[in-house]
């Protein structure tokens, strides 16, 4: 038995690895470093934390659902789930879980499940160079239910130095999109826009809004800004008057047909959220959005749910 040791590492000297590189885990790390750094340039989420989930989900690509799914990240099938799924004994007996026509696709949904989805949304203004904030944010955000998520992460990051693969060069770091909530966030207007400035006047997604205060109708705003009733119902994707509650975003041009990249989608996250509340938070007209995922009407929009926005 030792000869034959002795005769493997020979071996493995002759072509140039060690004996640590021929485990899963190094093994994984050569074969999927660059669809991580892809991902990285694309998304935002950072090379080492999403090789680390992968290697920890999926047993280093050799557990069933990766070998059988392409799914490497454990992603569950959720309600607005409509692709291929199989059953795995998880938290519970029989899950459902997500299954891929490739390993590409699943990190691509990987990371888009981090980036579209509220919960997780914070961690994308965190560095991206701070993998142990994200590995203890995943946690606070509820991606795994076992306490000692965040260490595994980080252990996999430090012993098998992933943190490497999040130093991109100049032209690949202008490449990576905002924090989603740098995007979405409302920004203070001055000049660019032709209103009255004896109140704070925001835009998003380069639309003009005011926020509303108390006492105030959609009649009124518009009759200080000088424009029709029907015309700022209509900004709004309003067909008639509704009550008008301080603090409500009102919008005092048209919105637009889509969203500034880095705000790809929205996933739903709980049942029965409101189509033209989500529509008013990213600025974007309703009848643009319902063309854009081939909808004639509002749909009931349950948990998982996506819906393009540009």
């Amino acid at each position: 038995m030792k000869k034959m040791f002795i005769a493997i590492v020979l071996l493995l000297g002759l072509l140039g690895l060690s004996a640590k590189d021929n485990t899963p885990q190094e093994r994984y790390v050569k074969k999927y470093a660059d669809m991580a750094v892809k991902e990285m340039v694309r998304s935002g989420v950072p090379a080492s934390i999403t090789l680390a989930q992968g290697m920890l989900e999926s047993g280093s690509g050799m557990s069933k659902l990766a070998t059988q799914g392409n799914n490497h990240f454990g992603i569950k099938c959720h309600k607005g789930w409509e692709g291929k799924s199989m059953k795995v004994d998880d938290d519970a007996p029989n899950e459902c879980f997500r299954v891929y026509s490739s390993v590409a696709d699943s990190y691509k949904d990987h990371s888009d499940f981090l980036r579209y989805r509220d919960r997780y949304k914070f961690l994308f203004d965190l560095e991206r160079t701070d993998y142990k904030g994200w590995a203890y944010g995943l946690k606070k955000a509820g991606y795994a239910t076992d306490p000692g998520y965040p260490a595994k992460l980080i252990k996999y990051i430090e012993e098998y130095k992933l943190y490497k693969y999040d130093v991109l060069s100049k032209v690949e770091e202008k490449e990576v999109p905002l924090s989603p909530l740098v995007i979405e966030a409302p920004k203070m207007a001055r000049e660019e826009f032709h209103f009255p400035l004896t109140r704070e006047l925001f835009s998003k997604n380069g639309v003009p809004f005011v926020y509303s205060l108390e006492g105030e109708t959609y009649r009124s705003i518009a009759k200080y800004y000088h424009l029709f009733h029907q015309e700022i119902l209509r900004f709004n994707d309003l067909r008639k008057d509704e009550e008008l509650l301080p603090g409500t975003v009102v919008y005092l041009s048209f919105k637009e047909n889509h969203t500034q990249p880095g705000l790809d989608k929205y996933i739903i996250e709980q049942d029965g959220e409101d189509f033209h509340a989500i529509c008013q938070r990213f600025a974007v007209k309703e009848k643009a959005i319902l063309k854009l995922n081939g909808w004639k009407k509002a749909p009931f929009l349950a948990e998982g749910d996506e819906i393009k926005l540009r």
